[in-house]
């Protein structure tokens, strides 16, 4: 009976080796082969007068500025135009 359980553990010792070295190859072939892209900024944003940004966030096709005077603009990324302006309350 010890001998059977002595396979047995050797067995699942193997089987939790070879998990793990597939786990380990998964990992470094799909998270290797991809360089991180650097974020695409606009070169100018022209923010309206005595507006100061405070924060900056993007989307897939605008990005968006906030003010310290409470505002969202929201700009298309393709032009550099306004799309929208949210007051924060």
């Amino acid at each position: 009976m010890i001998r059977y359980l002595r396979l047995l553990v050797t067995i699942l010792t193997g089987t939790m080796i070879a998990g793990l070295l597939v786990i380990i190859f998964l990992f470094v072939t799909r998270l290797g082969d991809r360089p991180a892209a650097p974020p695409m900024l606009p070169d100018t944003i022209a923010l309206p007068d005595g507006a100061k940004a405070t924060a900056f966030t993007q989307g897939g096709d605008w990005y968006a500025v906030v003010t310290g005077d409470d505002r969202i603009l929201i700009y298309d990324r393709a032009g550099g135009t306004l799309r929208q302006v949210v007051d924060i309350e």
